[in-house]
């Protein structure tokens, strides 16, 4: 396939995918029939587009192709006439265009499609995961991780969440903005795991993937703009916490792609100007009442803050992940927040807290409590323990990035200086 063409089918998948999505859930009232249709028309172009030529409207042509394969499956599907029938009574069989959204309630398709997607008429969870697999591209593997429960756990809940979109038939539409207020809390979850997915990513390849780190900012100012003049609190801190934990992208890697942890970074390779833009925005999201948001976006102020990392308001931090876990407890809170603790108080007493999340079992096969508690093993002395920290978290790593370092630090403690 000649390159140009292999970028534009690249293009239109990257850019489009959210909304071809939509539209076919639109037309069809079924996520699994929309997203395979959609996949065998990007298929079709692979074939076609290099004898045919790119055409002049890419995304209508995929649309136009998945709804062609679409009825090709209701029809193989359909064993009765009747409900051959009830199908083109639908609409489906006709000419079908796609949906026209009012652009001027919310700014961009692909927050608008969110906010489409977060309907309360789903569990919480069940909306963020929906959201993430269709509209943001997101895999059940990395969705999972998200969420800290196995692949297959992920799967059946976005099964079950499609079957109850379509057997109760939740309205595909989006939302006015008197209804924007109840999905912001989830549209708020998706944006951030976006981020938290480009920020450290599950699978192997590079540990930061930069396009949905970017993306996962844009939707945050265009949330913040949708809500001005004064936007949430929590809206706000969203967007300080990732502006913050993005400026530190370009130190947290060698040249050869391997892990800089956080006290080893050099810290003039932070973007500053991007500091600088979210530190007004960490007090303003303060003012209005610390939420979860807020507070990790504090948290990641105190980082930037400091110019060398021996420097860093530890105390500070404690107590802020203190706060963090009365509005929000979870054990990745906790597990924050025995960091803390271990640089206040030592790492034998943050041992003794990753010792009851370890026995609380909610935590298992998460790489980096086992990463952890290696780490405060190593500087606690205990290298023969440390290691065998190290090697339990090897065999759950995902990322190469992150195997790299947990390898090199087990190589450390097996042979201490």
């Amino acid at each position: 396939m000649p390159v140009d063409v292999a970028a534009a089918v690249e293009e239109v998948y990257r850019s489009d995918w959210g909304r071809i999505v939509a539209t076919l859930i639109r037309l069809v009232g079924d996520f699994d029939l929309a997203e395979e249709s959609a996949q065998e028309a990007f298929a079709a172009a692979v074939d076609q587009w290099p004898v045919s030529g790119v055409p002049d409207l890419p995304r209508a042509w995929i649309v136009q192709t998945a709804r062609h394969k679409a009825i090709d499956r209701i029809r193989h599907r359909t064993m009765s006439q009747e409900k051959l029938a009830s199908y083109a009574a639908s609409g489906l069989a006709g000419g079908v265009e796609e949906p026209q959204y009012d652009t001027g309630e919310i700014p961009d398709d692909r927050l608008r499609l969110i906010f489409t997607c977060c309907h309360p008429a789903l569990a919480a969870e069940a909306q963020v995961a929906l959201t993430l697999r269709t509209l943001c591209g997101l895999e059940t593997d990395e969705i999972a991780r998200a969420f800290l429960v196995p692949t297959a756990t992920m799967a059946q809940r976005l099964v079950r969440a499609k079957r109850k979109i379509a057997a109760a038939g939740i309205p595909y539409r989006v939302p006015e903005m008197s209804e924007m207020p109840e999905r912001l809390e989830a549209v708020l979850t998706v944006i951030y795991l976006v981020f938290n997915e480009g920020y450290a990513a599950t699978r192997s390849g590079p540990l930061v993937r930069t396009d949905l780190c970017a993306e996962a900012i844009r939707l945050g100012r265009l949330a913040r703009l949708l809500t001005t003049p004064q936007p949430p609190a929590e809206v706000t801190g969203l967007l300080a916490l990732m502006l913050l934990q993005d400026a530190r992208r370009d130190a947290r890697l060698d040249p050869s792609g391997d892990l800089i942890t956080l006290d080893e970074q050099d810290r003039s390779r932070w973007d500053r100007k991007q500091i600088a833009e979210a530190l007004p925005l960490v007090e303003e999201a303060f003012r209005g009442g610390p939420g979860p948001y807020s507070v990790q976006a504090a948290i990641a102020a105190l980082h930037c803050r400091a110019a060398r990392s021996e420097e860093t308001d530890w105390p500070q931090i404690l107590r802020l992940y203190t706060l963090l876990e009365q509005l929000q407890p979870s054990p990745i809170v906790t597990l924050n927040r025995a960091v803390a603790v271990a640089m206040v108080d030592g790492p034998r007493a943050a041992l003794a807290i990753l010792d009851a999340l370890t026995a609380d079992g909610e935590l298992d096969g998460y790489h980096l409590l086992d990463a952890a508690r290696a780490d405060l093993l190593r500087r606690a002395g205990s290298f023969a323990e440390a290691a065998d920290s190290y090697t339990r978290a090897l065999k759950v790593v995902t990322n190469d990035a992150e195997r790299r370092y947990l390898e090199r630090r087990l190589r450390e403690v097996d042979q201490p200086s």
